[in-house]
């Protein structure tokens, strides 16, 4: 059974932040998928999702990931995660979307990574 799964939203210089909290799921990926629509994504800018708070994430929450990273793609924007939990991080190797996703510890490492690109 699935837990409750927050999502919180913040900009900062180098465009959105989505912070997931909870369990990424078949439950609440739609929640997730819903919400990236409103993001205010600007071409050249970059969309972090900080997993820092992820619980427990399925395949359909590697799948909502894939789409946001779509997303920010076609909005001609990158996209990194932060924080991925280790247990997030071996599924993502297993998967090879470890090839596929930039990872940093924190979202202020993300920034700094995204302005060095943008210079």
């Amino acid at each position: 059974m699935s837990k409750h799964l927050t999502l919180t939203t913040r900009t900062t210089p180098a465009g959105a932040v989505i912070a997931l909290t909870g369990d990424l799921d078949y439950h609440t990926a739609p929640d997730v998928t819903a919400a990236l629509p409103g993001l205010d994504l600007r071409p050249g800018r970059q969309l972090v999702l900080d997993l820092g708070g992820l619980t427990f994430c399925d395949s359909s929450g590697l799948t909502v990931l894939i789409a946001a990273r779509n997303h920010a793609l076609a909005a001609h924007a990158s996209i990194a995660l932060v924080a991925v939990p280790d247990r997030v991080s071996n599924t993502f190797r297993i998967v090879g979307l470890d090839q596929v996703f930039p990872t940093h510890p924190t979202v202020q490492a993300a920034e700094a990574a995204w302005r060095l690109t943008s210079e």
